[in-house]
């Protein structure tokens, strides 16, 4: 057998998109999400993109301001620096003015923001929980993390993505200026902002170690479904189900299997940390090989080093099988997104990873809407543009 050729890195233009195809609506995909993700579904909500630090952090501070009975904030990343500080500014005046004022920080990754910092919000009324601080239980409070990203505003708007609560997605750090963290994020006004909510009061009890309210939580293995009828052909607005990643049920990953078998034309995915399991390498390589334009957008610097090499790892695997992989060109690319054929996109929390898709508490949203494929193919274009494509030199082994 022949040796296989090292990894190359080819700069030639990305070559424009073919047309985005007509979708093809069905009931299958939305009653397949309720059955293999316990996820619900909706329609009637209005769905926009937000790119990077600036629109996102606007967005959520202006649903923030303009909320008259409730915010829920849930969040993995809080630093007490000036990102941290005008959202606790924002949550204080918030409470002021009469507002319930909710926020769940995960305690690992919410450990750059102080003692004072927190003491500031709750004496001003703001109610603050800290997921799974270190304890006398399993994993010693090590494993799982909350790394939900998700605000709702009276339940009416919500936010999920990929940021933080940190400069680091605005470029402006405390010493220097720098490129800011490349990132997605997507504002759902509309029934699935409850649905959003509902997976935010299961946070708030669990962080506070409550017992669930009621006993066939824990007996029942499957949701009741709710929206696994919805037509997208003849629903008015988007159609947004929220997938609720919990421990060891696997939800995104059995959800990713589900793109893969639906994909006409194209997958296209956005992971900052990528390190699939065997399943899924083998669906997206199965897509590749069935005809399907699969594409991974990684980066090429990294806040964790030893991710980046381990997404190096699984390469030739997707390359020899007809994936194609770009390595983003700036600053940190934290984006966790999804296309689908140019009508279905996933926006949230969740990277292919063991931790991502096993162990942690994750959230994203899979939205069937023309307009918002549309702008998810632009961006994820011009993502590409400014990106590097990595080849595969050579055949395989045969």
């Amino acid at each position: 057998m022949s040796s296989p050729s090292p990894l190359s890195v080819d700069v030639t233009p990305i070559e424009s998109a073919a047309p985005v195809p007509m979708p093809i609506r069905t009931l299958s995909f939305t009653r397949g999400l309720w059955r293999i993700a316990s996820a619900g579904a909706s329609a009637g909500n209005r769905v926009e993109l937000l790119r990077d630090g600036g629109q996102a952090f606007e967005s959520m501070l202006g649903a923030i301001a303009d909320a008259r009975d409730s915010v829920a904030l849930e969040c993995y990343l809080v630093r007490a620096d000036s990102v941290g500080n005008r959202f606790a500014d924002a949550l204080i005046a918030a409470a002021k003015r009469g507002v319930r004022v909710r926020m769940v920080a995960d305690w690992v990754g919410s450990r750059g923001a102080s003692r004072a910092y927190w003491k500031r919000l709750r004496d001003a009324y703001v109610h603050v929980r800290m997921f799974n601080p270190p304890g006398i239980r399993p994993w010693l409070g090590v494993l799982p993390r909350d790394h939900r990203k998700v605000l709702v505003a009276d339940d009416v708007v919500g936010i999920t993505g990929g940021f933080g609560l940190s400069e680091v997605w605005s470029g402006i750090m405390r010493r220097h200026r720098t490129a800011p963290w490349r990132d997605t994020a997507v504002r759902i006004e509309g029934p699935a902002a409850v649905d959003m909510s509902r997976a935010f009061q299961v946070m708030w009890r669990r962080a506070n170690f409550e017992q669930r309210p009621h006993r066939w939580c824990r007996r029942q293995l499957v949701r009741p479904a709710r929206g696994a009828d919805t037509d997208p052909q003849t629903a008015q607005g988007a159609v947004v189900g929220i997938v609720e990643g919990e421990p060891w049920r696997l939800r995104v990953a059995r959800a990713l299997q589900l793109q893969a078998a639906s994909a006409e034309k194209f997958i296209w995915i956005a992971s900052a940390y990528f390190y699939p399991s065997a399943a899924e390498l083998e669906a997206l390589a199965g897509a590749a090989q069935d005809g399907v334009d699969v594409r991974l957008l990684v980066p090429s610097k990294s806040d964790h080093p030893w991710v980046r090499r381990l997404t190096r790892r699984v390469y030739h695997r997707l390359l020899r099988n007809g994936v194609r992989i770009w390595e983003w060109n700036g600053a940190m690319m934290h984006a966790k997104t999804s296309v689908i054929d140019g009508h279905w996109v996933r926006v949230g929390s969740t990277d292919f990873n063991p931790l991502g898709i096993a162990i942690n508490y994750e959230l994203d949203a899979l939205i069937e809407d023309a307009a918002l494929g549309e702008a998810a193919v632009e961006m994820y274009l011009a993502d590409l543009a400014s990106s590097t494509e990595i080849r595969w030199r050579g055949r395989a082994d045969r």
